[in-house]
């Protein structure tokens, strides 16, 4: 089920994404038709232009601060924290300064 990362091994999920300039750089963990799970790292500035998506959008903010746009409302995430966007709500994402995000999709 799992690609990308090793197995067996204590892992940090910020150091298994990394920035590039003028990017958003991604790495996809799991995809089926029940759930995918990608990590994400923003660089200050860029972004994730507003789409829906099929299923409930769950994420974590990793490290930094990124800003969440859900519908009409605007949410700024730090480390630590998480946001549920509704499945078929629109949304979008941005870098307010680099950051790293865990997400994850049910279907």
């Amino acid at each position: 089920m799992y690609k990308n990362i090793e197995k067996k091994k204590l892992l940090k999920l910020s150091d298994q994404v990394s920035y590039q300039d003028g990017q958003v750089v991604s790495k996809t963990l799991v995809q089926n038709d029940h759930v995918s799970m990608t990590l994400f790292a923003f660089e200050k500035g860029e972004e994730i232009s507003t789409h829906a998506a099929a299923g409930d959008a769950m994420v974590t903010v990793l490290e930094g601060k990124g800003r969440f746009i859900v519908a009409d409302e605007t949410f700024y995430l730090e480390a630590g924290e998480t946001l549920i966007m509704p499945k078929d709500i629109p949304h979008s994402v941005y870098g307010e300064e680099r950051f790293k995000m865990q997400l994850i999709v049910s279907y």
